[in-house]
């Protein structure tokens, strides 16, 4: 059984993560995710993307049980790669895509979001990148896209603490464009998407085909040192321990190593 549920109703395509109790960015789902995006490219219907959480989570991150599978700085720069690949891919997609974000959005998630080209929160979600915590670095091009949107103080203190902020300073910050209650969240994002889409095809393709352009060449460089730097400290000792005491549900005792 898929953990994204998919569906296309007026010219939008729905994707709910469903995969309990955290949603989970699983290997197999980032595959899943990207099978969705062929078929939405596949359907010339389809003006706008809503993805949204179900349950109490839109997603708290990368499945972290995996990491305990990966032995060397080859393995762990081939996981941090594919999900930059797919996340780009999302930010560079030709159809809209809005994040419809609930509970919490925490790294892998948080980054998945940020790939997104609109964010909507709730008043009292929770969004955050806490692999400092790990002993690790966020992976997915968190270090380079979460400072475009809340700027680099913001964006220092969020990934050194790891602590998370609410949907509230997120719209103040400007990593969301709407904040509303959880009960309007869907309908909120679904009447975004229905403006979009009652828009013509061809003009929303060329829109988004042109703000890419803004990018910096800094940025791809960014996220190549990225997935370098990923790959360098997921090997230290201080990252076995943080993700050992994770799944122990504990405090890490880092040695700075």
């Amino acid at each position: 059984m898929g953990k994204i549920q998919f569906e296309i109703n007026k010219n939008i395509a729905n994707l709910t993560i469903q995969s309990p109790p955290a949603n989970a960015l699983s290997s197999s789902l980032l595959s899943e995710l990207e099978g969705k995006l062929n078929k939405i490219e596949e359907e010339p219907s389809v003006k706008a993307v809503v993805i949204k959480g179900d349950g109490r989570f839109f997603s708290a991150g990368a499945d972290i049980k995996e990491f305990t599978s990966m032995q060397n700085s080859s393995d762990s720069r081939t996981f941090s790669n594919k999900g930059q690949e797919l996340f780009n891919r999302i930010e560079n997609f030709s159809i809209p895509v809005i994040a419809a974000i609930h509970g919490g959005a925490f790294g892998g998630g948080l980054e998945l979001a940020m790939a997104c080209h609109i964010r909507i929160v709730t008043e009292n979600s929770k969004l955050g990148l806490p692999e400092i915590t790990l002993g690790i670095i966020p992976g997915y091009a968190g270090t380079q896209r979460l400072p475009r949107y809340v700027g680099n103080a913001k964006a220092y203190e969020m990934m050194l603490t790891g602590e998370p902020i609410s949907g509230t300073d997120a719209f103040a910050f400007g990593l969301a464009n709407k904040v509303v209650k959880e009960e309007e969240l869907i309908s909120e994002a679904t009447k975004l998407a229905e403006k979009i889409v009652s828009m013509s095809k061809p003009v929303i393709n060329q829109i988004m085909h042109l703000v890419n352009f803004s990018k910096s060449d800094l940025f791809e460089k960014g996220v190549q040192e990225e997935a370098i730097a990923f790959s360098k400290v997921f090997t230290n000792a201080d990252a076995r321990e943080g993700v050992q005491a994770f799944i122990e549900k504990r405090k890490p005792n880092f040695q700075d190593k």
